[in-house]
């Protein structure tokens, strides 16, 4: 009887090592990695400096449907539906040719060893520290999704930019992230664009908005339902291109582009850290490198589940 415990002891340990991610964890198999993925950032951020908030939103709405597991990078077919024409990603989402790219490279160099979530992840951090944000180490070892769930991209698991705060709060926590978490993940919005259809009503119908900001805003987002729908504003109109803590400086002005952008300071539970953000660009980069960590260890694929897709495109 003690030779069983202690065989299904040392299973379940072996088990639980095989399930955690580590920074290591290509280490030995594809010690290029790093350098390959950099480069391919490096040169796409350096054409279009929004394609850096473009891989990091790539990131966040890959964990919220599923967990960490590449499924947004699936192609639909004729018999199967993904995430990418889901209603929160479809014609907003933008970014898989780089990832395409760098897939590309990696292939050629490390055949069958990382996963396209791992690259969604790495690409991720890299994205935000070339953009003058933080650093953090990245947690690998995620395998790839060789299905995706169109019904759950569209259930609401990823907030919509008309979000209340309980939403929000809600929509993260299910997720396993806190309140801090969600706000300060929320200051990813410090770079990147929104377009007019996910604005139009705060800027002509709210009253939290500083009314200078709206009108300026007003002149590229027409009032009529389906003008202009398309035509992007920053996010940040201070410094878009920077992933500094400008964002939490203009929800301090009523200067939020998204009713979810304003309601983190409006009256509620969250306006002390939309105050400690605005004052310390530190404890904004501190803070969100740990909850990037966090995010990235949503429900990952490992030891055995999933696989290493060849092309992130369609599985195996």
């Amino acid at each position: 009887m003690l030779k069983v415990v202690l065989l299904m002891m040392i299973m379940m340990l072996g088990s639980q090592s095989e399930a955690q991610l580590n920074s290591d964890f290509y280490k030995e198999s594809c010690p290029s990695l790093f350098h390959v993925v950099r480069r391919v950032v490096h040169r796409a951020v350096a054409r279009e400096p929004r394609m850096g908030a473009s891989l990091l939103r790539l990131f966040f709405h890959d964990c919220f449907v599923n967990g960490c597991d590449g499924s947004l990078l699936l192609d639909d077919t004729p018999s199967f539906l993904g995430e990418k024409t889901a209603g929160p990603s479809n014609n907003s989402v933008r970014g898989y040719e780089v990832i395409d790219k760098i897939k590309f490279k990696v292939e050629k160099i490390c055949p069958g060893i990382v996963s396209c979530a791992d690259i969604l992840a790495i690409t991720a951090r890299d994205s935000v520290l070339l953009l003058g944000g933080p650093g953090w180490s990245v947690k690998l070892g995620r395998r790839d999704s060789t299905t995706a769930n169109f019904a759950a991209a569209n259930s609401g698991v990823i907030p919509s930019p008309a979000s209340t705060l309980n939403n929000l709060i809600n929509r993260f926590r299910a997720q396993g992230l806190s309140t801090r978490d969600m706000v300060v993940l929320s200051g990813a919005h410090t770079i990147g664009k929104a377009k007019c259809v996910t604005f139009r009503n705060r800027i002509y119908n709210e009253s939290n908005i500083n009314p200078s900001f709206a009108m300026s805003r007003r002149k590229s987002c027409p009032a009529a339902n389906g003008s202009g729908d398309n035509k992007v504003a920053n996010l940040d109109v201070r410094s878009p291109e920077m992933f500094d803590h400008s964002y939490y400086k203009q929800l301090l002005g009523n200067k939020g582009l998204l009713t979810s952008d304003q309601v983190l300071f409006n009256n509620g539970p969250t306006d002390s850290l939309v105050v400690a953000y605005s004052h310390s660009l530190r404890a904004f980069h501190r803070d969100f490198a740990r909850a990037m960590v966090k995010m990235g260890d949503i429900s990952p694929l490992t030891g055995s589940n999933g696989q290493i897709r060849h092309n992130c495109r369609r599985p195996n």
